[in-house]
């Protein structure tokens, strides 16, 4: 146990540095997303973590919210591991390995969040209709708050997001591991839509009070209430 232990301090630590290399103030990202969430820190809410990874979304809620009930929700079966290993001080966090984009969600949720995850949808319809789905999990005043990357409204701003975000990279990774690795896995798994389309979406699926609460560039906390 102590080396299963030690190996997953080792993926959790690396994956935790990592996401700090390649997304601009993405602490900055969860503190917003997490205060967002407007409940009384005692109430015991009951929050759905969409693609939780490593669980810092979870983590930041429980240091919110010690009553908080969450189910944790990702692709992989790995990072649901190293999940359960940062919240195991936790007995209150069910854990799934799915695709959350085919998982029936329980209803009565009091709050929906995710980080870095819906822009690996596809399609634009997609998204739209995931919206509503997420929508219909949700209790009446619940909300809904998404982490992600998006696109410029138009090419020039797309390619300054682009720019600004590799720039960033850059600070932190070489050159070569920035344009061989993470600029070409952007390219053949996000797919990142429009910001103002994400507003649309959101207000469609029947989502009120929609805003955008914090943005850098190409990477933006958004969402609104049911």
């Amino acid at each position: 146990m102590k080396k299963v232990k030690e190996h997953f301090e080792e993926e959790a630590e690396e994956f935790d540095r990592t996401i700090l290399q390649l997304i601009p103030f993405y602490n900055d990202m969860i503190d917003t997303l997490v205060a967002t969430i407007p409940f009384e820190n005692s109430n015991p809410i009951k929050v759905l973590d969409l693609g939780c990874g490593t669980g810092n979304i979870s983590k930041a809620v429980k240091n919110r919210f010690p009553n908080a009930k969450i189910t944790c929700l990702d692709l992989a079966e790995k990072m649901i591991k190293m999940a359960q290993f940062k919240l195991s001080n936790y007995n209150d966090i069910k854990y799934h390995a799915a695709d959350f984009s085919k998982f029936e969600f329980d209803d009565g949720y009091d709050a929906v969040v995710s980080s870095l995850a819906l822009h690996h949808i596809p399609q634009d319809e997609e998204k739209e209709k995931f919206y509503g789905k997420i929508f219909a999990a949700l209790k009446d005043g619940g909300v809904f708050y998404n982490a992600d990357t998006v696109k410029g409204s138009n090419k020039y701003l797309d390619e300054l997001y682009d720019e600004k975000w590799t720039e960033y990279m850059l600070k932190n990774i070489p050159k070569e591991e920035v344009e061989e690795k993470w600029l070409q896995k952007h390219d053949e798994e996000d797919f990142p839509s429009r910001m103002i389309d994400h507003v649309d979406w959101l207000r469609g699926a029947g989502f009120k009070d929609v805003d955008v609460i914090w943005k850098f560039y190409g990477f933006a906390v958004f969402g609104g209430f049911r």
